[in-house]
Order: C-alpha cells, then sequence, then structure tokens
C-alpha cells in the first residue's frame, strides 16, 4: 500500500471523493468549518489510481487534530496506516498529542480510535444540533436507527520517536 500526500491529487477528484462521501467538501464540527479539499492530508490510491483511504488533519497549537478518516476498503490496514502516518507527522511537528472528534452514533470509529490508544476525553452534548445549522445536510439518524446528536472528542498522547 503507498501513502501520498493528498496535494498530489487533483483537486477534482478530491472534491468528487468528498462529495460522494460526505456530501461536500466541507466538514462541520464543533472545533470550526473546514474544507477538507484545502486541508493536509494523506490518501492510498488503487492501481487505477482511485482513492481507497483518505486522512485530513490540521495542526493547532493544541495538538494535531484528525478532521476526517475514511478507508472504503475495510479491515486491509489503510485506515490504521493513515491514522499512523499522520500520528508520525505530528510527532515531527513537536506535537505532543492527537485529537479525533466522532459523533455518538459513530461505533465503529469509537471502536477503532480506542483499539490504537485514544481515549474519550470530552463529550459535546448536542453538538451535532449546531453543525446541522451550517450545513443542514447531515442527518437526524444514522443507518443504524441511532439519533446523531452528541459529538466526542478522544485524544492519544504522542509519545516522542527516540
Amino acid at each position: 500500500m503507498k501513502i501520498i500526500e493528498s496535494r498530489l491529487i487533483p483537486i477534482a477528484q478530491r472534491n468528487d471523493f468528498w462529495s460522494e462521501h460526505w456530501g461536500s467538501p466541507e466538514m462541520v464540527i464543533s472545533t470550526g468549518v473546514y474544507s477538507v479539499d484545502k486541508l493536509e492530508g494523506y490518501a492510498v490510491l488503487n492501481e487505477h489510481g482511485e482513492i481507497r483511504g483518505y486522512i485530513t488533519y490540521v495542526m493547532h497549537e493544541s495538538g494535531c487534530e484528525v478532521i476526517s478518516l475514511d478507508s472504503l476498503d475495510e479491515n486491509k490496514g489503510i485506515g490504521s496506516a493513515l491514522l499512523r502516518r499522520v500520528e508520525d507527522t505530528a510527532r515531527q511537528a513537536n506535537q505532543r498529542n492527537i485529537q479525533v472528534i466522532t459523533t455518538n452514533d459513530n461505533l465503529h470509529a469509537l471502536l477503532f480510535y480506542q483499539k490504537r490508544g485514544y481515549q474519550i476525553i470530552r463529550v459535546y452534548p448536542d453538538a451535532v444540533a449546531k453543525a446541522r445549522a451550517v450545513k443542514p445536510s447531515i442527518p437526524l439518524v444514522s443507518d443504524q436507527g441511532i439519533p446523531i446528536r452528541d459529538e466526542m472528542l478522544l485524544q492519544k498522547i504522542l509519545i516522542p520517536d527516540n
């Protein structure tokens, strides 16, 4: 699996990916509104040049924040490899922690991140209602029938490479 910097992917291809998987290139979470097509990130492409995995992040003074992570081929290590790459990037930037926000319905993400050393450190009740005011296309209920209401902040303390 080859990981490349997302800026090497044509903008039209990135925008098509975001529109197909997120409804638009705009991500609205409690830390801000992000145009993910303009963020730093990494991607995995298949042999036909199609995006199979994608991660975006921002560096804040307080640490690195993962804004989005998608893996279209589950259980192949794509998401894990992309997350490790961002963790390594954050370490190289002397960041002490990495954070990610997910919604209460995203049980898959909660399992994924906790298996990789992330801990829930904060819950933002009803945060998704505020995000819907900016991006009304955010669904009210998940595919599993869970009301999408709250955001959860997960964090991993980064240990410097020695």
